[in-house]
This record gives C-alpha cells, structure tokens and sequence, in this order.
C-alpha cells in the first residue's frame, strides 16, 4: 500500500518538554485507525514525543520505551482509542512486523511504530511519519521534527 506524501512540515523541538508538548499536540489530531512512523537516530526522542502523545491521548500507564518488549497497549483513560506503542529496532524484517498482528488493532487504536521507517509503511497507506533530527554540533541537544502526512487521511490536516 502506499500513499502520496504532502509537503513536510519542519518544527523546531529544542527541549524534551518541546517534544512531550508537540506530541501532546499531535495527538489531538490523531483518531483510532491512525498510524505514526517514528524515525531518528538513538536519543534523538522518540520515546519523548510518543509520552506527549500518550499524554494528549490520556491513556493509561507509564510510556516507556518497549524496545525489549516490542509493543505494548495503553488502553485509554477516558472514552478515547488504547495507544499501541511499538518499539521495531529488533525487528529484522517485514515478516518479524507481521508477526505482530498490528494490523488486528490499527482500526482500533493509535498506532506509533519507533524505527518504522521501512519495517512498517505497508500498514496503512494513510500514515503521519516524524523525523526527528538532532543537532550535528556535539554541546547542541535542539532537534528538528520534520512531519509528512501520508495518504488522503492527512489531506488539509494542519501539521505546523
């Protein structure tokens, strides 16, 4: 399945509470059946953004990251979908994905997928993808979060 990609959207993140606080925003876009790809090297806040979206989506239990467990479901708080928070940097292949079942709850739920890039585009043709950058000066922690808005889903949805 693919998408057509919109125009990127480049957002300064320069602190982690930027980041929990572009999440928290994001996630008052984001409805069940909606997936996140996150891309960005080690450290870049992946995990960060995906609280604040945890947070915006008021769902239950500790955010953290699941790279051991691969995923996990935080069903909603209040009357909102569960999060499903994948961590694929183990994951080897399309077929390891698979082996998920995500798409078993993609309708259902906010799927975010941390190291998606390549692993977990064919979900859904209709995806937002995150690029976080972080500085290449060494004593400069800011980062940059390049959104894209994949498929007719995220057509006239304002990401800046």
């Amino acid at each position: 399945m693919t998408g057509v990609p919109r125009d990127p959207v480049v957002l300064e993140v320069p602190t982690a509470e930027d980041a929990t606080a572009l999440g928290r925003r994001l996630a008052g876009l984001l409805r069940a059946g909606d997936l996140v790809l996150l891309a960005g090297d080690l450290g870049a806040g992946k995990t960060t953004l995906t609280q604040g979206i945890g947070a915006g989506l008021r769902v239950r239990g500790a955010v953290t990251s699941p790279t051991f467990v691969i995923a996990r479901v935080h069903p909603s708080a209040t009357t909102g979908p569960p999060l499903v928070h994948v961590d694929a940097y183990r994951l080897g292949s399309l077929a390891e994905v698979d082996d998920l079942d995500l798409d078993a709850s993609l309708e259902d739920s906010v799927t975010v997928v941390e190291w998606g890039e390549g692993k977990a585009e064919g979900l859904s043709a209709d995806r937002l993808e995150v690029t976080l950058r972080r500085s290449s000066d060494e004593n400069d922690d800011r980062r940059t979060a390049v959104l894209r808005g994949v498929g007719p889903r995220w057509s006239g949805v304002p990401l800046a």
